[in-house]
Parts: structure tokens; C-alpha cells; sequence
């Protein structure tokens, strides 16, 4: 299996953001040492529990303290920012640690309409994302005779672009600029069989790509036994429940039974989770090889959301062996 890693730094109950920025470099250094082939992080702003807010600003530090493995965004939101900007930002990355540098680009927000307000963006700049791919692209692509807005540094230095997505929308426009596709399964799984069907039917080949590649993300927690491994998965579990009751918080620590929640909760919930792989590493090897074969897809890009950071290194040093 070719497998990534999905870091949306999340901050332990009882921990506070720099503890949890110095696990995300000390986990990125573990997985480049196991042979995983990129490492990404996540705009989110507002979030209690998430601290890669300034995502530029972490992916730096993660290629600064790693050495092989790709770094990038899953992703950026894109109507969040002004295409040089980014293009400005991720050129300078791709500048100082060349051919290791991805961008993955998202259409929401990625937080709620309040902080978007206070992020001085256009409530229609979302209607505007695939203009805003396409003026990114060119920003970082070759220079243009007669071109008088150029990304410095950012020109030419062609970062990968990726275009991520939870609906049909996004497959549909990264056919048609011939980009790869990662899919947001690891949080909204419902339309994935729809979207990697039209991405894979539409895709035009590009000066970056020849030839469709998806992605897709699951949630992944391993541990020596099945027992353990759904111990540690609750903390997630809780999060969630925040999440679908308006009330987002921290990783808590896990709890001996699966939190007890009312009947439209749960199903939320469940449904939030429908695509996580959790038990010993050959049950999880069962469920992630039965994934594959069903899906098709290139890649997985595998979320690991655990309270203990000694068993979130340990689940993803026993998925190593699933690395091909």
C-alpha cells in the first residue's frame, strides 16, 4: 500500500498548542523514517482543538526537521486567502526544500461563517474557487511574456497542485484540469464511490498529470489488539460527538466504553466515521486491503487522532508494514 499521513494537529485535553506542534514534528520525523510517502496538515481556524491554523507556518517547520518525505497541505482553503499569496508561500517552501513540497487545495472555509467574516473574505469567493486554481496555477508555473504579476518567489517552481473534496464538485473540477484528487472520506465518506467514478470518467490529462490519481482519507487506529485499539478510538469518538452537537473541544482520554449517545447523534456520528479502520494491525491490514480492492484508489492518506502520543507513534509504526 502506498500510505500518507493527514495531521490535523490536534490538541490534547490537559496540553496546550506547542506540546501538540512539537508531537506533529516528532510524528513527521517518525514517518519518514517508516517510508510514508507525504505528511500533510489542515487549514482550520477557530478550532479549540486544532492548531495548524497558520499551515504555511507548520509546514515549514515539519520539511525543516524532515528529510525525504513530501510535506504539504490537506489542504488550503483556498477562498480564505489571495492566490499570490499562496503561490508567494508555498514557492518559498518549495524554494528552500525543492521537490518536497505539495498543495492541496480546498473549497470551504474550513471554519464557521462568523470567523470567516473575520478573515475579511468575500462570502462569494467559494463561487470563485476554480478561477482562483487556475490564477494559482499560472502563478506558479512558467513566466508569461508580458506577464506583470508574478509570485516571487513562486514562479516556475510548479508545485504539485491537488484539489480536495467531500462532494461531486470538486472530482468534477479536478478532471477538468487534469489534477490528482484527494477525497475527504476520513469525514464525510457518503459520496465517495459517486466522486471517484466521475473523476476518473472526466479526467483530462495535464501538463502535470497524464493520467487520473485519487486519494482518499481514512481513519486509522492501531494497536496491539482489537480491544485496545477501540479504547483509544473513543477520544476520536468524543470529538465527533462535539462536532455534530455544535460543541467542538479537545481530545479527551479515552474512555472503557463507546460514549452512550441518543439515536440521531449516533447515526451522525457513524456516519462521520464510516470510513475508519481500527483493531490490530491485521485486522486493520484486512479492512484497508478490502478498501482498496472496492474503491481503486492510488493512495491512502491516514488520520490518526489519538489522546496518547506514545500510542499515536505506536499505531503508526505497526501500520508501516503495510507499506509497499
Amino acid at each position: 500500500m502506498k500510505l500518507s499521513i493527514l495531521d490535523l494537529a490536534h490538541v490534547p485535553q490537559g496540553s496546550d498548542i506547542g506540546q501538540s506542534l512539537r508531537n506533529t514534528l516528532d510524528l513527521a520525523q517518525l514517518a519518514d523514517s517508516l517510508g510514508y510517502t507525504r505528511y500533510w496538515l489542515a487549514e482550520h481556524h477557530n478550532m479549540p482543538g486544532i492548531a495548524s491554523a497558520a499551515t504555511s507556518v507548520v509546514i515549514g517547520q515539519v520539511l525543516a526537521g524532515t528529510q525525504r518525505i513530501r510535506v504539504g497541505a490537506g489542504g488550503i482553503m483556498l477562498p480564505n486567502h489571495s492566490p499570490l499569496v499562496i503561490a508567494e508561500q508555498f514557492g518559498t517552501l518549495e524554494s528552500l526544500y525543492p521537490g518536497r513540497v505539495d498543495l492541496g487545495l480546498g473549497r470551504a472555509p474550513g471554519t464557521d461563517g462568523l470567523t470567516w467574516r473575520a478573515l475579511r473574505r468575500d462570502p462569494q469567493a467559494s463561487e470563485r474557487f476554480p478561477d482562483d486554481v487556475v490564477e494559482l496555477q499560472g502563478l506558479l508555473g512558467p513566466v508569461q511574456p508580458g506577464q506583470r504579476i508574478r509570485a516571487i518567489p513562486g514562479a516556475d517552481t510548479r508545485v504539485p497542485l491537488w484539489i480536495l473534496g467531500s462532494s461531486l464538485f470538486g472530482a468534477q473540477l479536478a478532471a477538468h484540469l487534469g489534477l490528482p484528487y484527494a477525497f475527504a472520506s476520513h469525514f464525510a465518506p457518503a459520496a465517495l464511490h459517486d466522486a471517484l467514478r466521475v473523476y476518473r470518467q472526466f479526467f483530462q490529462p495535464s501538463t502535470q498529470s497524464v493520467k487520473s490519481y485519487a486519494m482518499a482519507g481514512v481513519n486509522v487506529v492501531v494497536a496491539d489488539t482489537d480491544a485496545e485499539a477501540q479504547r483509544l478510538f473513543t477520544s476520536l469518538q468524543q470529538v465527533i460527538v462535539g462536532l455534530v452537537t455544535g460543541k467542538p473541544g479537545r481530545l479527551g482520554p479515552p474512555l472503557d466504553e463507546p460514549p452512550e449517545l441518543f439515536p440521531p447523534v449516533k447515526q451522525q456520528v457513524e456516519a462521520f466515521l464510516g470510513c475508519s479502520f481500527v483493531g490490530s494491525i491485521d485486522t486493520v491490514r484486512r479492512g484497508l486491503e478490502a478498501f482498496i480492492a472496492k474503491t481503486g484508489v492510488d493512495e491512502l492518506i491516514v488520520a490518526t487522532a489519538m489522546f496518547d502520543h506514545a500510542a499515536r507513534r505506536r499505531s503508526v509504526t505497526l501500520l508501516a508494514d503495510l507499506i509497499g
